[in-house]
């Protein structure tokens, strides 16, 4: 299989029982590496770096070259997964992905605001609502 397979959606626990922000986060990350692990790597001439890689030479500095930083940045930017090596990662606090997953959600629960739904789309969902709750007895 090429991709994610799920029985449920992101962000559910306990087959789906249990909704988690913060392993929503998690998982949409998981998901973007996913996505580009699947859609492949790009390979040409500029990705291949050839010329730069003929000039710097053997036993040159590869890795602070503008185009070596410039794809190995565009390869991954993880936003909750740290990739300190253990020592960095203890002096910054030794935070879980968890943890950084849930401040990400609490500053987006903070400052995002939602495009409001046009007429039409509200005027759809009253009427399924109202239809649903008629079946039940509610209303």
């Amino acid at each position: 299989m090429a991709g994610a397979n799920m029985i449920y959606g992101l962000g559910m626990l306990e087959s789906g029982i249990t909704f988690d922000f913060g392993q929503l986060v998690l998982d949409c990350e998981f998901a973007r590496m996913i996505k580009f692990t699947v859609n492949g790597i790009p390979v040409n001439d500029e990705t291949l770096a050839i010329d730069p890689i003929k000039e710097i030479g053997q036993g040159g500095d590869h890795l602070m070259q503008p185009l070596t930083l410039k794809y190995m940045r565009s390869q991954s930017r993880p936003e909750v997964i740290d990739r300190k090596m253990r020592g960095a990662w203890v002096k910054a606090g030794s935070t879980s992905a968890y943890d950084r997953a849930m401040i990400k959600v609490r500053k987006i629960l903070e400052t995002h605001t939602p495009k409001p739904l046009p007429e039409n789309v509200l005027a759809t969902i009253r009427n399924i609502v109202e239809d649903a709750e008629r079946e039940r007895g509610i209303k």
